[in-house]
């Protein structure tokens, strides 16, 4: 409020010096010129000075004031955003984009930086401005300046709303098309081995270079329109500024005004200028910042599919013995998953699922993670209904290693001690160990410390399962999920990390996903999924007998397995084959070279070598 009273009272210091300057004789004849020139004129020039700098000042005080203000908002909405995002359910994660959703939410957070600081900072301070302007104008001059003004700003805000609301529609479009380039580019980076692996640079780049080529359209259409919305702005301003001096400059002339007075009134419109073109570019960027943001409030406004009851408690484990009860579940309405689904886990057991493609076991994980809500029956955790527990509780009681093991770009010990973020150092090394991880970790530089890279690519597929193992040890859940943990491994870390999972899996209940039987055959029980129905249940022994589904699995398997033996034994036989012939072709060709050096006669053997020329 300072700054815009000082502001209107700039001009006044301005007329006083005018005038003291164009009016002749009215100083005593007695003082000296230079001493009247430092007496009067030249503290008014410095008292405008003092008043600009009066005015920057308070300006910037506020400026610097607010900012705690608005930047402490921008971080409560990004907080809340991304938390929100958090709460959303597994559909909407894989159906996002995440380079298109990393950009809705910078652009988000902007545009609220944009409209706390110019709707709650600058327009009360520039409305106020105007007020004291219109009262300047009408007590200093007349009211027919007044008129004028107020038609001039009329016109100029008309103006700037309906060509601002124009330019909507073309900020979206780029939005849109910014949206899709950061996606394309962020997709194509994340698999950056498969673009390498069908050398498919030159596709990557044109369909990057297509979406840019529609956000540079758009950004072209956003640059010309507001060129043409500044140079109107100019022109209304413009126009109003020289009918107000034109009726000044009469006035003088007249001797109705001083020139001190049509010098005010060009500084009062100039000084008024900045304020109503703030107020132009307050529009028009609050505009285009609610642009910005409605992407981000539409996320916001995405409710959570799954979500706690209201009267939700913590989960209570006693035992840990998990119970599917009539399960029914479906992704689409027309696409049954699970068809009446029951089984029970016991306390410290291992129950084994195993199935072909499709069956429904990963989604049997995911409905005990509560991903997903089923659509008939119950799931249970020592007698309590899943569905009235918190999430929270609930995803703290179960650990779980994935068939794939994504890792946070960051150190060893950063991932490992995710299971449990306040472990301390001597319990994340000791997780390590019961892992088996803890020996490759020390042959690294930096071992503990050592960054694993995006999703963990540094390390090999049995490194990230280890330290996935490491982790859940470190969590030490009463119950755990092994999905699928040792399908991509070979034989031989199979049987490391089945070691690692064993020293996990003791004393815990456990709930395995195999597609690999001969990982399951000491379960407790073995259940066959079929299209999404149970078709067999056993051990190991008691389903070979049943010669049934799980027989004729553990036999394809078994014969894929002794196949692939045979093959390797072959390949290693026919290496030492190649190895021979080859050692008995260099001899040969050193023969031709150096006629002294002497190879065993060998008529059939050394036929091909007269088609050899003698300078070879």
């Amino acid at each position: 409020m300072v700054a815009k009273v000082v502001t209107v009272l700039i001009p006044y210091t301005y007329k006083w010096a005018v005038d003291e300057l164009t009016v002749p004789g009215e100083f005593d004849a007695q003082v000296p010129p230079w001493l009247m020139f430092m007496a009067v004129p030249a503290a008014l020039v410095i008292a405008y000075g003092v008043a600009r700098i009066a005015m920057a000042g308070f300006t910037q005080l506020r400026d610097a004031l607010f900012a705690r203000v608005a930047q402490h908002a921008v971080r409560t909405l990004a907080y809340k955003t991304f938390e929100h995002m958090h709460a959303l359910s597994l559909r909407f994660h894989l159906e996002r984009r995440t380079g298109g959703m990393s950009r809705v939410i910078e652009r988000g957070t902007k545009g609220i930086e944009e409209i706390v600081r110019l709707a709650l900072m600058a327009l009360v301070p520039t409305i106020l401005e105007f007020a004291l302007v219109a009262v300047v104008v009408a007590l200093q001059f007349d009211l027919t300046y007044l008129a004028v003004l107020l038609v001039m700003i009329a016109v100029y805000l008309a103006f700037t709303v309906i060509a601002s609301n124009r330019r909507i529609a073309i900020r979206r479009e780029m939005n849109e098309s910014d949206n899709d380039a950061s996606f394309k580019a962020i997709d194509s980076l994340l698999n950056y081995e498969t673009v390498k692996y069908f050398g498919n640079e030159r596709m990557e780049a044109d369909r990057f270079d297509g979406a840019m080529a529609g956000y540079e359209v758009a950004a072209i259409k956003t640059r010309t329109s507001l060129a043409s919305l500044n140079f109107g702005q100019a022109l209304i301003f413009t126009t109003g500024m020289i009918v107000c001096m034109v009726m000044s400059a009469r006035a003088v002339v007249s001797g109705a005004q001083t020139p001190g007075d049509f010098v005010m009134i060009n500084a009062l419109l100039i000084q008024l200028y900045i304020p109503l073109n703030f107020l132009g570019t307050m529009y028009r960027e609050l505009k285009q910042g609610l642009v910005d943001i409605e992407a981000m409030f539409d996320l916001l406004d995405q409710n959570p599919e799954i979500a706690d009851k209201p009267d939700a408690k913590p989960l209570a484990v006693a035992d840990g013995t998990i119970r599917f009860n009539a399960v029914s579940f479906c992704y689409e309405p027309d696409r049954p998953i699970l068809k009446g689904v029951s089984f029970t886990v016991p306390a410290g057991r291992m129950v084994a699922i195993v199935g072909p493609s499709g069956a429904g076991k990963s989604t049997i994980s995911r409905i005990l993670f509560r991903f997903y809500d089923i659509a008939g029956g119950a799931v249970t955790i020592d007698g309590q209904d899943i569905r009235d527990v918190t999430q929270a509780s609930l995803r703290a009681a179960i650990g779980m290693v994935p068939q794939d093991t994504v890792l946070f770009n960051d150190t060893i010990r950063y991932n490992i001690g995710y299971g449990r973020p306040d472990a301390a150092g001597e319990e994340i090394v000791e997780a390590a160990k019961l892992a088996q991880i803890d020996r490759f970790i020390e042959t690294l530089p930096q071992g503990y410390e050592t960054e694993v890279g995006e999703r963990g690519l540094k390390l090999s597929g049995g490194e990230k399962q280890r330290v996935a193992i490491a982790r859940t040890i470190l969590k030490s859940p009463p119950i755990l999920i092994l999905d699928e943990a040792t399908s991509a491994l070979d034989t031989h870390t199979e049987k490391e990390i089945q070691t690692a999972l064993g020293v996990v899996s003791s004393g815990r209940t456990t709930l395995v996903i195999a597609h690999r039987l001969s990982t399951i055959i000491d379960a407790d029980e073995i259940i066959v999924l079929e299209k999404g129905q149970i078709v067999e249940r056993g051990t190991h022994p008691d389903l070979l007998e049943k010669a049934g589904v799980y027989a004729g699995m553990w036999n394809r398997q078994r014969e894929a397995a002794e196949a692939a033996e045979r093959l390797k034994e072959t390949v290693e036989g026919d290496r030492e084959g190649y190895l021979d012939l080859n050692r008995e072709k260099q001899g040969r060709i050193v023969a031709a070279l150096d006629p002294a050096h002497e190879v065993e006669a060998d008529p059939d053997r050394d036929a091909g070598l007269d088609s050899i020329p003698e300078d070879r």
